[in-house]
């Protein structure tokens, strides 16, 4: 008899991440029944349905439509419809990815009802709780049977909180098997000729993190940074809608606008980002992904955050944590444009068969 698997993916960076695992589960389609449910966190086309065109991910079979709110209000509202779902289907196991809303509510809905969960990227921690991610990932892991991690730190965060090594996997990073299987079609993305831009001409940009968009003080210090920046180098900017509302409500984008060398633009689409981001000189972001990403396309990054979840990047990536900085920047900007960045270094089981190791532990325990 088969095994009922739901795939649940709610928000932008969970796309990369289940593409891999839908691909694997269809190979075992005689052991598994798995659906796919999309719990709407993210609902933009932007945002959401142009990920499922690019990563040939099927139409979920479940879609809760939850649409944005406060946290507190899109977990109870996620918690709401999933549970009605789940009691009808009566799944053997829930798989979750990441860190946001949807990965915590899917989570306490299964373990309140006695259902097996899988939390794939298991294990990071950047050890600051003013980060909503921080405490979902946290408290998924305390909820999960199946911990899949993604890098060596994640084993010992999950040992030193006590949960026991017995569902801990070590399988490698999964968003890095979507990156590798698309690598044919990014190289033939026209997003520069699109944007004439030239390769290793320009730098990209992505900041959407509440505590660098949602306060004047630092969005005013993101704008001191940026002014600074574009005197050495061209910045594109595709725009996070959230972080564009702020940008308005803080009345910046005036002077973001008057910035010559800043190019604000829709967000993109899969392909056409990672394709920006591999011709780029550099990357400014407070994006976990992307810091993995980067590190894996041998791109120099630069994080505006004070911690990063993924200290792999900062000691075998290419990855710098600047804060914001302005002087730290500058300086680390000035010794990427001379051409001495860091370069990656070996990164353990990033190799493009995450997600085939995922589904053989989970065929021979389940």
């Amino acid at each position: 008899m088969k095994k009922k698997i739901f795939l649940v993916a709610g928000a932008r960076p969970n796309f990369m991440k289940i593409a891999p695992l839908m691909r694997q589960f269809k190979k075992g389609k005689d052991k598994f029944q798995v659906l796919l449910v999309h719990t709407g966190q993210h609902y933009d086309y932007e945002m959401s349905k142009i990920f499922f065109k690019n990563l040939h991910i099927p139409d979920p079979d479940i879609y809760l439509q939850i649409g944005s709110a406060s946290h507190a209000l899109q977990t109870a509202k996620i918690m709401i419809a999933f549970e009605k779902v789940v009691l009808k289907e009566k799944p053997d196991l829930i798989m979750v990815v990441g860190d946001v809303n949807s990965t915590l509510a899917c989570s306490l809905v299964a373990a309140k009802l006695n259902i097996k969960v899988a939390h794939v990227e298991a294990g990071l921690r950047s050890f600051d709780l003013r980060m909503p991610e921080e405490v979902n990932r946290m408290l998924t892991d305390k909820l999960s049977d199946y911990l899949f991690v993604s890098e060596e730190s994640g084993v010992k965060n999950i040992k030193d909180e006590g949960i026991s090594a017995k569902k801990v996997h070590f399988v490698g990073n999964v968003m890095i098997d979507t990156l590798l299987y698309y690598m044919n079609a990014i190289e033939k993305s026209t997003i520069l000729e699109e944007k004439n831009l030239i390769s290793k001409k320009y730098c990209v940009m992505t900041l959407h993190r509440p505590g660098n968009v949602d306060c004047k003080k630092t969005l005013a210090q993101i704008y001191a940074i940026l002014k600074e920046v574009t005197k050495s180098i061209a910045i594109v900017y595709p725009l996070h809608p959230r972080t564009k509302k702020m940008i308005k409500k803080h009345t910046f984008l005036k002077k973001f606008n008057a910035l010559k060398n800043l190019s604000m633009i829709a967000p993109l689409g899969y392909i056409n980002f990672i394709k920006l981001v591999k011709e780029s000189h550099f990357v400014i972001t407070d994006s976990g992904g992307i810091q993995e990403e980067t590190a894996v396309l041998n791109i120099p990054c630069l994080t505006i955050r004070e911690n990063t979840e993924r200290p792999i990047t900062l000691t075998n990536g290419t990855n710098y944590l600047v804060g914001r900085n302005r002087e730290q920047i500058i300086k680390k900007i000035k010794l990427i444009l001379s051409g001495k960045a860091k370069k990656s270094k070996h990164l353990n089981l990033w190799d493009g068969m995450t997600a085939k190791r995922i589904v053989k532990i989970i065929e021979q325990t389940i």
